[in-house]
């Protein structure tokens, strides 16, 4: 998982190594990690099926004994030769260049190496893609392998030629280059992106494309380098930008070409790259809190099925956002339902369903305090046996009388009187799939007809999201034997989503309001919504966030327009589909939801319609459903 070292990770990228130990002991005194170099004599081309060098005899390249295992294992990157041309049209070429293609892939495992970069020259990669797949599946080291892509790419130059004239060059999108050579190798996560920097840098949407893609290294050649006035060399501000976006997917960098400052030597670019790594902003405490839970996908929590541990209540207790923001609502509600002059005069009755260990407990009294107004009687309602002992030692210890700990299922609970305000924190990341509308629906009897919810209306959003770093965290879920094969498919995770690109603005999907005065509620939902999406992505999947209205303008939010300023209780959740789809520039996604319910319980179903139909996720709630 992404996590925040000291030093960046650096390497120094290598065409030609006549001596492997020297090359390395000056990589390392200049700075660098580790080097990348050729697997074979970039001369040393070799011809299996006929011409002078099919008897050559002598070794393929160096031996593995020049280094230790494991110098092999963590000091070398091995490239694949130059000259290949495993797609070309011609038979003779295409047919030997696969054998050598082959002849290194297989050298390469037997050193160890723990990566090797292959590069793309253009968009014809089926047969390359090919000859990887086959290996890869043939093979039980779990290498990888760094798919060299240029970031921009001219289209060849024999295409620009009319009538002996030059054209002005057409840019290629290389992400197609890639996303057809790793489509065709089904997306197997052994495959990272060696990106290479240009000189020129594309706009926004392609840069933005490429942060939800697995990119592990970036390539930067040293003609890429401005020297500054003391004669340095640095990066432009689009280029260092761009880089400071890259070091969240935890990138390691290699310096590629001359050293262009021979002055300063090639030790200063490693000293400028590092110090970029040192001077980032310093993370705030959402980050702080989820570092290591990146794209990290975990079941929704079922608190009515489950009774919650004491580290699940201790972890959500921590949050410094939540509770202030309910005991602002709570303050709020005392001084609607109390006025100045009744203050001396009147007090009042507050429930907490859901009490957990009581933190909303403490909200409510604290706010009483603060806002001068009596409460008579506060019951804490909870269903779990084992918070209620933690309940039960904080009223004899802090709250006294004026507290009544309840041990039982909130619907069904006979109160012995009715509420002013009822309080509950049953949200979930998708604002309703805790239940909240079914639990505080049968609560709700509770409360006085002039009673007030808190929260009194939540609000759940979806958005089209790019990721195939969680498309295959998906695909590597178990389930249960009596589920098929489709199961991790058909169920929603809840995520801190960080590979990934939200592809347009989140879209409003479910809304329920408390007190629900309904005389015959029903909780199902049916929502069909549609994106636009301006550039060429593939989706992967759908980002679930809500929004929720606890009292008068008090909110709670993990919409990204709207998120509550240091909250960290809940992470998105993640709708995955079952199968990557490719959508064109302007193309629309149309997207169907369900939210369907029984006496037992309550679960989603979804589908998308356009640009092409996939089948129904989860009919019936075949592979997920939250009990009631």
């Amino acid at each position: 998982m992404p996590r925040m070292s000291t030093r960046v990770s650096c390497g120094r990228e290598l065409h030609c190594c006549p001596d492997i130990n020297t090359a390395l002991d000056f990589s390392y005194k200049s700075g660098f990690d580790f080097v990348c170099l050729p697997l074979v004599n970039p001369r040393y081309r070799r011809e299996f099926l006929e011409g002078p060098a099919k008897n050559r005899k002598g070794a393929l390249t160096r031996s593995d004994m020049v280094l230790s295992s494991q110098d092999w294992n963590s000091l070398v990157v091995g490239k694949t030769s130059p000259w290949l041309q495993v797609d070309s049209q011609c038979l003779h070429i295409r047919r030997n260049s696969e054998l050598a293609f082959r002849e290194e892939l297989l050298y390469a495992c037997h050193l160890g190496m723990p990566s090797v970069m292959i590069r793309l020259k253009n968009k014809n990669v089926t047969n390359l893609a090919r000859c990887l797949n086959e290996h890869l599946i043939a093979s039980f080291f779990q290498q990888q392998y760094w798919i060299q892509v240029p970031l921009m790419s001219a289209k060849d130059q024999c295409d620009e030629l009319i009538e002996g004239v030059d054209k002005n060059p057409i840019l290629e999108d290389t992400w197609e280059w890639w996303h057809l050579f790793r489509t065709l190798c089904d997306n197997n996560k052994r495959l990272g992106v060696a990106l290479e920097l240009s000189a020129d840098m594309p706009s926004e949407g392609i840069l933005e494309r490429w942060l939800s893609e697995p990119v592990k290294a970036v390539i930067l050649s040293t003609n890429l380098f401005l020297t500054n006035k003391k004669g340095y060399p640095v990066l432009s501000k689009g280029h260092q930008s761009f880089i400071r976006q890259l070091f969240k997917l935890d990138v390691q960098l290699v310096l590629s070409g001359v050293d262009r400052h021979t002055d300063k030597g090639v030790r200063a670019y490693q000293q400028y790259l590092d110090h970029m790594w040192q001077s980032q902003s310093p993370p705030d405490k959402i980050t702080q809190f989820a570092r290591g839970y990146e794209d990290y996908l975990q079941s929704p929590l079922q608190p009515l099925m489950d009774n919650l541990e004491s580290q699940t209540y201790e972890i959500f207790e921590k949050d410094p956002v939540k509770y202030s923001q309910y005991q602002k609502a709570i303050y709020f509600a005392l001084l609607d339902k109390i006025k100045p002059e009744e203050k001396d005069t009147k007090d009042l009755i507050v429930m907490v369903v859901g009490a957990g260990r009581g933190p909303l407990v403490r909200a409510a009294l604290v706010a009483a305090q603060q806002a001068d107004r009596t409460i008579r009687k506060l019951y804490a309602v909870e269903k779990n046996p084992n918070a209620v002992v933690t309940l039960e030692n904080l009223k004899d210890e802090m709250w006294g009388d004026q507290v009544e700990i309840v041990s039982c299922d909130m619907r069904l609970w006979d109160a012995p009187e009715k509420t002013d305000i009822l309080i509950s924190e049953l949200l979930g990341s998708f604002g309703d799939n805790e239940l909240s509308p079914e639990c505080l629906d049968g609560a709700q009897r509770f409360l006085k007809d002039d009673g007030i919810n808190i929260p009194c209306e939540y609000t759940s959003y979806l958005a089209p999201i790019q990721s195939v770093k969680l498309y295959n965290e998906v695909r590597a879920c178990k389930t249960d034997k009596d589920k098929g094969p489709e199961a991790p498919f058909e169920m929603p995770y809840v995520v801190r989503l960080h590979n990934c690109q939200v592809l347009t603005p989140p879209k409003k999907v479910f809304t329920f309001k408390h007190p629900n005065r309904d005389e015959n509620i029903d909780n199902s939902r049916y929502i069909s919504l549609d994106f636009q999406v301006e550039d060429k992505c593939v989706l992967h999947g759908f980002a679930g966030y809500f929004e929720a209205v606890l009292y008068r303008d008090v909110m709670l939010s993990i919409l990204p327009e709207t998120h509550s300023p240091g909250m960290f209780s809940w992470f998105p959740v993640l709708f995955p589909i079952k199968a990557p789809l490719y959508i064109k520039a302007g193309e629309h996604i149309v997207f169907d939801m369900w939210r369907l319910c029984t006496s037992k319980n309550v679960w989603y179903e979804w589908t998308v319609r356009e640009p092409v139909v996939l089948p129904l996720h989860n009919p019936k709630g075949r592979s997920y459903t939250i009990g009631l």
